[in-house]
């Protein structure tokens, strides 16, 4: 009774806002799994969407088996982040703050997520981005960081 009730409830927490605007680049399974999908590294793109022209590749695992082909899974905390500039860099909308959440994604059926952060440093003219995993409870220090220099004479607009 327990599983149909949390299957019944997947649908509706993949549609809640903030779930992932990934585009999976590519995927090498780890361990092979008799019943359901085999574990597997996988490799998104997640373009920046205040920062044209910047995209993020985040690799992760992902938990096969039944429970991960059911989305029941947990999740390894573990990730590792490298972002480049990948066309002219323009800023879309309103201001840049100084940090700001970018991304999350569920790796959980509830409780745990991936973050994507991104900071200013405007001393060296760069956008920071940092990847880490938190839940409800207790999160994890695991974490991966990267940062994307900004041509010459960009001016990052602010918020106040």
């Amino acid at each position: 009774m327990k599983h149909l009730l949390l299957a019944g409830l997947l649908p509706l927490v993949a549609t809640l806002p903030g779930c992932s605007r990934a585009e999976e680049i590519g995927a090498v399974d780890t361990v092979f799994k008799w019943i359901g999908p085999d574990h597997k590294i996988v490799v998104d793109a997640y373009d920046d969407p205040k920062v044209k022209g910047v995209t993020c590749y985040v690799s992760r695992a992902k938990t096969g088996g039944i429970k991960g082909g059911l989305g029941l899974a947990e999740d390894r905390s573990e990730a590792s982040i490298a972002c480049r500039q990948t066309g002219p860099i323009s800023f879309v909308g309103k201001p840049l703050d100084k940090q700001e959440e970018m991304f999350s994604e569920r790796i959980s059926l509830v409780f745990k997520k991936l973050r994507v952060v991104r900071m200013v440093d405007t001393q060296r003219n760069t956008l920071v981005y940092l990847t880490y995993s938190d839940r409800v409870i207790e999160g994890s220090p695991q974490n991966s960081v990267t940062a994307v220099a900004l041509p010459a004479g960009t001016v990052v607009p602010l918020a106040r």
